[in-house]
């Protein structure tokens, strides 16, 4: 079993890597390993790491889940309306009845079968279409007018109400008849209750959210249960993993709406909380990303699609343009989505893969007529949509929509952190590595440390490179030498490796003599386009941000003074 988790993981990463430098989604490369290494072909995974394969799925999907309820946006889900819920609705709808009149056509299925077939490929995938709508978010790409949020928010709901119709389904396939349900002392049928039950289960599932996220912050923040970051998300992720399998116990709502419920409701409940949460969900996803989509890859019945390749694409193709197709519009009829935007719908929704990889096989496993093609086409939609859908979300969204302004506090912080350090001869050189070997360590920073002088081969420069080898042992830095004018040459190298911020002494000397005591620190403060941190030489931090003169044209920043304040 170690060893299985070995290919996975070791092998999972790599091939994933080199798919993604080649220009491609890093997933079509972990579905591949999955396909070498699964019984298919390989055979080296281990039988108990493939029976448990179902629940490592739905653990890796309540991990991209509670990401995706991180990043929604509650006001520019409300400045869409009702978009984000027709769009729950009516494409998977359309979907599916196309499909399964199609499927009648082609495979001659009957049509409660069809509809079967068509439940199961039109669901979406929350693996795939997820952190393309994060990834979206973090860049700008309509934020401006919420297209990620509502098509995150309409897939979640499309999936519940899928889910419903395909168990209703299956339930009357396998029993050949109806029972009856009592409603307030109405009989109804399962067809007749589809609509009462779909309604329960997404209202129960945003309270079981609400609560969960209720219960969070209690926890959390309130009764200081935790110590460090590790120890909210371990509770988190023990809250999210609880709502997914409990409808199992209880089948009154839906698991996963309230997983992404729940994050939803932690970022208005408590901002700060959401924001650590994020980044420890970001890590998780890392090693979640590998085992979900290696496991896919191992689960696919590659056997069984040649009988139904040319079919099965022309089936794919004619439901995702036209039974999507109308959906969509549908959806966006009186949004301010212009034409372009729309269009965006089809890749940026488009992609199957957990779902169909969770369920496409139970209608052969239950004996019906016509399983293995459901089984044979539900294989098929994932290796077709799965990557063609993650590559054409990134490659579509520069083209077809407007990037806005990224809102910093639902999406997690792009980019590596770094830090110039400005040092001199004097003994304000030892407190200025040590403030920035303090704020590196702080958030994983890189250093960058800085000495301007004539004399790079003297001996004041050996011992400030071995003063920074000292201070800044486990941190990655880079000690470099130049020559010019002090403040000159300390901003334009700031600029030009586009560090985070500025640390320097307030006031030098020796090697600023020269100057004027302090002027060199206020021409920094004064033309560097980059926050600047002062060490004065009482030990304590001054700061300011950027002068408005010293940025570029159509940028603006707000100017502050942190004065006599203690190192912390």
């Amino acid at each position: 079993m170690l060893g299985s988790w070995l290919w996975i993981l070791g092998m999972g990463f790599f091939v994933g890597q080199i798919v993604g430098r080649l220009g491609l989604p890093p997933l079509l490369g972990m579905i591949g390993v999955g396909i070498l290494l699964g019984p298919q072909m390989g055979n080296v995974l281990s039988g108990e790491v493939l029976a448990a394969a179902d629940d490592l799925r739905v653990l890796a999907v309540m991990i991209i889940l509670m990401k995706a309820g991180l990043g929604l946006d509650r006001e520019k889900l409300a400045q869409q309306g009702s978009v984000a819920l027709r769009l729950g609705f009516l494409p998977a709808t359309c979907e599916a009845v196309v499909v399964a009149l199609l499927g009648m056509g082609l495979f001659g299925l009957d049509f409660p079968t069809g509809l079967l077939l068509g439940c199961v490929i039109g669901a979406e995938s929350p693996a795939v279409i997820v952190p393309g709508m994060l990834r979206l978010k973090s860049l700008g790409w309509g934020v401006t007018k919420g297209i990620p949020d509502a098509i995150l928010t309409g897939s979640a709901l499309s999936d519940v109400l899928l889910l419903l119709v395909f168990s209703l389904l299956l339930s009357f396939l396998g029993q050949g008849a109806e029972e009856s349900l009592n409603l307030l002392g109405m009989q109804l049928s399962p067809l007749q209750w589809l609509p009462f039950q779909v309604v329960i289960e997404i209202a129960m599932g945003l309270v079981m959210g609400y609560l969960g996220a209720r219960a969070l912050v209690s926890l959390l923040t309130r009764q200081n249960w935790t110590r460090n970051t590790v120890q909210d998300v371990l509770l988190a992720a023990c809250m999210a993993l609880w709502l997914v399998i409990f409808p199992r116990v209880w089948p009154y709502f839906s698991g996963y709406l309230a997983v992404m419920a729940m994050g939803f409701f932690l970022i208005e409940l408590d901002t700060p909380l959401a924001r650590r949460l994020r980044s420890g969900f970001d890590a998780l996803w890392t090693v979640a990303e590998i085992v979900l989509f290696v496991l896919l890859g191992a689960a696919l019945n590659l056997s069984v699609l040649g009988s139904v390749f040319l079919p099965g694409i022309l089936l794919l193709s004619l439901g995702i343009l036209l039974g999507r197709g109308v959906g969509w519009w549908l959806s966006t009829l009186g949004s301010n989505w212009n034409l372009r935007e729309r269009l965006f719908l089809l890749p940026g929704n488009m992609a199957k893969a957990t779902v169909q990889a969770a369920i496409g096989g139970i209608p052969l496993a239950e004996g019906l007529a016509g399983g293995e093609t459901i089984l044979a086409l539900a294989a098929l939609s994932i290796l077709v949509t799965a990557p063609l859908g993650a590559w054409s979300t990134q490659g579509f969204a520069p083209k077809l929509l407007e990037k806005g302004e990224v809102d910093p506090t639902k999406v997690g912080s792009q980019g590596k952190v770094s830090f110039l350090a400005a040092v001199d001869t004097s003994p304000l050189a030892e407190a200025v590595l040590r403030k920035v070997a303090d704020l590196a360590r702080r958030v994983d920073g890189e250093v960058i440390v800085l000495h301007v002088t004539d004399d790079p081969q003297g001996i004041p420069a050996q011992q400030l490179q071995q003063l920074s080898q000292r201070l800044l042992a486990d941190i990655r830095y880079q000690f470099c030498l130049r020559s010019g004018p002090l403040a000159e040459t300390i901003v334009e190298m700031a600029s030009e490796r586009q560090v985070t911020d500025v640390v320097m002494g307030k006031r030098g000397h020796r090697g600023w003599e020269q100057v004027l005591v302090g002027s060199t620190s206020q021409a920094v403060l004064e033309t560097s386009p980059i926050p600047v941190i002062l060490v004065e030489e009482n030990g304590l931090i001054a700061g300011r941000a950027p002068s408005p003169k010293a940025l570029p044209s159509g940028h603006v920043a707000a100017q502050r003074t942190l004065k006599n304040t203690k190192e912390h």
